[in-house]
């Protein structure tokens, strides 16, 4: 079978500001003529592009004589725009492949890029011949990458041989690239450290190795602290005490590349998988829950046990005794889960369940099941002060749950609402302290309506109940007053700070913080009253180019079009689905809403003159010929900046796979 192909087109010259992973060289379109090239247009700031660059692992090996992936690394935030951010970025994720740094988006305007990620296949000729949207196509990129190597061997079209790839050297260190510390009881402090897919345990200097917990491999298995493995471990959370003996593990692991939860018990290093099966949790997928050998849809709200469950990239996780579970930040897929010990299932630790957040992207605050979150991160439990005044409950007040949510540069915190309340409980209200969305960012302190982050990944409560943020991506320490709501500045000038540590000894309160990209802890001392400076380095908004629409009628078509060898799946019901927003909600007059159809009929409102558009499009695929077939779903969020304009196109088009 012949897989569909975009018009013959050549593809634009590959510019930018220079290359990593060549060895200094520029690498051009005529230096890969006769082998075929996946440009992945990305930013190290985006879960879905850190999903992309897993999916293409495997592909990138088996290819590897005839196939070139060059990384097109087009910034979102103000941060990732530095050169040396992204050699860090390049390192912490093992990207093997050339990289484009591409800060003012030149060869992604060239290639109509409009969502990260974007995949671009481009072959041997030199011609472009597929555009992918999102992430879960490594299918449809194995049988169009096959079919191109067998079209082009014909032809003698196609060079095999090594490839422009030359790896950075090898660096070494106590840590790297660590993402989350804890103080263990004997005084040592436990540290996930990402970069070695273990876990360090070091002493109170933060210095010296104790003991490492995993072999330092890639990988999932359970076993002895010699044999187990992770894959880029992020959160860290002790066991309450009163559980240890009764659960068997110690402190909870979030194991972000596995897509799985990991139970560790510090008496010898053990380590058992608690929840998760290895396998991604795809959003609109029908096959997430495996029970009995069988695979099933996932229904929101259902308690399912732990290991019968795809997750999907859990960053951090914390106790919650309000709800008696740990609560989970997945950030795959803009969600928190609930993972519940006490309820043992057969063959799982325990129980886990949807708790708050639709899947859908954005800056959403309300009930759980209504809000929106966009890459959840960071998660501390603070017991709030006594002055804060829950006006919703009573029953509520007492602890709250603060979230960095990574993506849209804000500081939540969730009002539990206890199990045996008079509304129900075991869920969570949702509430925005700091930030504006998902493109607005900055570094500015004062009134929280008013201050800005830039993708902040941890947070901690301070001996006051006030919550100190680490602010990754302007290198700082944040302090949020929930009494007088303002945002203070408590150190600047770290590495890309992923965590902080409160310790509190002879009334000296002192930060431990992870300043990741530095592969190292540091103590930060405060004063006694927690004061901060208050800063305004301003305000910035995510810079890509605006497509200009006309006012009236606009035609919205997202292609998409199955891989050699599938067919769309609609066995459990539509294999599509198209949902539409706008920001604001008056850009669009109508259209907005949820369909099955990849394409709507939207009317823009000619007295808005800006704004984004919001789609999210799915569609699921199976293999058209087996007694099993294989099912894969494609999936993306495009926030498209719009301007409105009499001379705008009257057509909108955001190809998932084309």
């Amino acid at each position: 079978m012949t897989s569909p192909r975009l018009p013959r087109v050549r593809a634009s010259e590959l510019v930018g500001r220079g290359w990593l992973n060549t060895g200094g060289k520029a690498l051009t379109l005529a230096d890969l003529r006769g082998r075929i090239t996946v440009l992945d247009f990305w930013t190290f700031c985006c879960i879905n592009c850190l999903h992309v660059l897993d999916e293409l692992r495997e592909l990138e090996e088996k290819y590897r004589d005839v196939l070139v992936i060059v990384g097109v690394h087009s910034p979102k935030f103000e941060h990732e725009a530095d050169p040396v951010a992204l050699a860090a970025a390049v390192d912490r994720y093992s990207v093997a492949h050339p990289v484009l740094d591409d800060p003012e988006l030149v060869t992604w305007g060239a290639y109509t890029a409009r969502a990260w990620p974007t995949l671009v296949v481009i072959d041997p000729e030199g011609y472009v011949v597929a555009q992918m949207a999102g992430e879960g196509h490594a299918s449809a990129l194995e049988a169009l990458v096959a079919e191109l190597v067998e079209e082009h061997e014909a032809k003698g079209t196609l060079h095999r041989g090594e490839g422009p790839y030359v790896p950075p050297a090898p660096t070494s260190g106590t840590l790297r690239f660590p993402a989350r510390v804890v103080a263990l009881p004997g005084g040592t402090l436990l540290v996930a450290d990402a970069g070695h897919h273990s876990l360090a345990e070091v002493a109170p200097d933060g210095e010296t190795l104790v003991r490492r917990i995993g072999s330092g491999e890639r990988g999932l298995l359970d076993g002895g602290p010699a044999d187990a493995r992770f894959s880029e471990p992020n959160g860290l959370c002790l066991v309450p005490e009163e559980l240890r003996a009764r659960v068997g593990y110690d402190v909870v692991v979030a194991d972000t590349v596995n897509h799985a939860l990991r139970g560790v018990r510090l008496a010898d290093g053990l380590v058992t998988t608690l929840a998760g099966t290895g396998e991604q949790f795809m959003v609109g997928g029908q096959e997430n829950v495996v029970l009995r050998g069988r695979t099933r849809a996932f229904t929101p709200g259902e308690e399912l046990p732990g290991t019968a469950v795809r997750l999907s990239s859990p960053w951090d996780v914390a106790w919650s005794e309000g709800l008696g579970a740990f609560v989970v930040a997945m950030a795959g897929t803009h969600t928190l889960w609930a993972f519940d010990p006490t309820v043992p299932r057969p063959g799982a630790a325990g129980t886990v369940r949807l708790l708050a957040g639709t899947m859908n992207e954005g800056l959403e605050d309300g009930a759980g099941e209504t809000a929106w979150f966009a890459q959840p991160s960071g998660l501390a439990v603070i017991a709030s002060p006594a002055s804060v005044v829950d006006p919703v409950e009573t029953t509520r007040a007492g602890e709250a749950i603060w979230l960095a949510d990574s993506e849209t540069s804000a500081l939540r915190r969730l009002v539990v609402v206890p199990k045996g309340s008079t509304t129900g409980g075991g869920g969570v209200e949702v509430r925005t302290a700091v930030g504006q969305g998902l493109f607005d960012f900055g570094h500015r302190d004062g009134a929280a309506d008013q201050a800005l982050l830039q993708h902040p990944l941890g947070v901690a409560g301070l001996p006051d109940g006030s919550a100190v943020v680490a602010d990754t991506y302007n290198g700082a320490v944040r302090r949020f007053d929930p009494v007088s709501g303002q945002v203070t500045t408590l150190a600047t000038g770290l590495a890309e700070p992923s965590d902080v540590l409160v310790e509190v000894a002879d009334d000296e309160v002192r930060l431990l913080v992870v300043e990741s990209a530095a592969h190292r802890l540091t103590r930060v001392a405060l004063p006694a009253s927690l004061a901060g400076e208050v800063l305004d380095g301003g305000a910035r908004r995510t810079q890509r180019p605006a497509t200009a629409v006309a006012p009236g009628a606009v035609r919205l078509e997202v292609p998409f079009v199955p891989a050699p060898g599938q067919k769309l799946d609609d066995r459990w019901g539509p294999s599509t689905s198209l949902q539409v927003s706008a920001t604001p909600p008056e850009l669009l007059l109508a259209g907005a809403g949820d369909g099955t159809d990849l394409f709507r009929d939207v009317v823009i409102n000619p007295v808005v003159r800006e704004g984004v558009l919001h789609v999210t499009a799915k569609a699921a695929s199976c293999d058209a010929e087996g007694e099993f077939p294989a099912c894969h779903l494609a999936q993306q969020d495009w926030g498209v900046p719009l301007t409105v304009t009499p001379e705008g196109e009257a057509e909108l088009t955001l190809p998932l796979r084309g």
